[in-house]
């Protein structure tokens, strides 16, 4: 069990760090929106040291350290920490779903950019996708044809995210967007990154880039029958309260470099109250097919993980490879 400390803790961040999830929790259950915030805070808390630190990579060393703690019964004394544990501990969490999290942290601590739209949905995979199985381990549910359709949702909402923050991150020197796209638009991604402008290129990408969350916020959907009925309006809701984001985009011309997308209360309201409706309605829709599509490749590992599938990976060689990369760099050997 949760502490009441630390579970107030976990709601007081989420309530500040995520307006979006914050949101969307509202409607889930007592028994999963509690587990639910304290996830949220554990990966909330887990990027932002590792986004806004000076330390990057220092910060997923630590994190990878506070993960071995965790999984040993012995969280560092943090209240996301001890929160987290008490959910591994209870819903017998797979150590590959926050392990493939870190390792996305550990992509953005080395400053990784991505070739292809697989590479954006290998990154979303592990930064995102991984939190939609946890999700679904907090449900109780393991059905790979759940959890495939919940790691579409994270995918859809994280190619949201890098759409809304395509100016903000372009600031920073980073950019997430798919760099055959912007070269086959004409961009001149250092130029861009120098001196971030909404050119015509960077808006084609950026509505290129939502019209594939838009395919696979579809995609989820077919998921939602498949959750405790209890749940279904949650998902709804974060469904559509991130597309509304991506609407907001949209409205703007696809300009996320003079404008960051924000939704208000009363938007969030109406997405509140259309994921109602919309979860009272599932159960009288006919089977969708869609629901057994076979998972994107890039969250395979995920599915297998979190429905526990003989030979799912454990700590991957790709993550021990990154994370020596990350003690070389903290050792100033590279």
């Amino acid at each position: 069990m949760i502490a009441p400390a630390d579970m107030a803790a976990c709601r007081a961040a989420i309530r500040t760090g995520s307006l979006s999830f914050h949101a969307a929790s509202k409607v889930l259950p007592a028994r999963v929106r509690d587990p639910a915030l304290a996830l949220y805070a554990f990966c909330r808390v887990a990027d932002d040291e590792v986004d806004e630190g000076t330390d990057k990579a220092g910060a997923v060393l630590r994190l990878r350290d506070r993960l071995d703690l965790v999984y040993l019964g012995r969280p560092r004394n943090g209240y996301a920490d001890r929160a987290f544990a008490s959910v591994v501990e209870d819903f017998d969490m797979p150590r590959a779903l926050p392990e493939a999290l870190l390792e996305g942290l550990a992509w953005d601590a080395i400053g990784r950019r991505y070739e292809t739209l697989s590479g954006v949905l290998d990154y979303s995979a592990r930064v995102a996708a991984a939190v939609g199985a946890m999700m679904c381990v907090l449900m109780r549910v393991r059905d790979a044809d759940a959890l495939a359709r919940a790691c579409d949702l994270g995918l859809a909402m994280q190619l949201t995210n890098i759409s809304r923050d395509v100016g903000e991150d372009a600031r920073a020197g980073r950019v997430f967007l798919p760099l055959d796209w912007l070269r086959d638009e004409g961009v001149d991604l250092a130029r861009f990154l120098t001196t971030p402008v909404a050119c015509d290129g960077v808006r084609r990408v950026t509505a290129r880039l939502l019209r594939e969350a838009d395919r696979l916020y579809l995609r989820a959907e077919a998921g939602v029958p498949a959750l405790p009925l209890a749940c279904r309006p949650g998902i709804f809701a974060a469904r559509h309260i991130y597309a509304g984001i991506g609407g907001h985009v949209a409205r703007t011309g696809y300009d996320s470099v003079n404008h960051r997308a924000r939704t208000g209360r009363g938007q969030k309201l109406g997405w509140l109250m259309l994921s109602g409706l919309r979860a009272a309605v599932t159960p009288l829709l006919p089977h969708s097919s869609t629901l057994h599509a076979r998972p994107a490749a890039e969250v395979a590992f995920l599915v297998d993980a979190a429905a526990r599938k003989a030979g799912a990976r454990g700590r991957s060689d790709a993550l021990f490879e990154v994370l020596a990369q990350l003690e070389a760099r903290s050792r100033g050997i590279a």
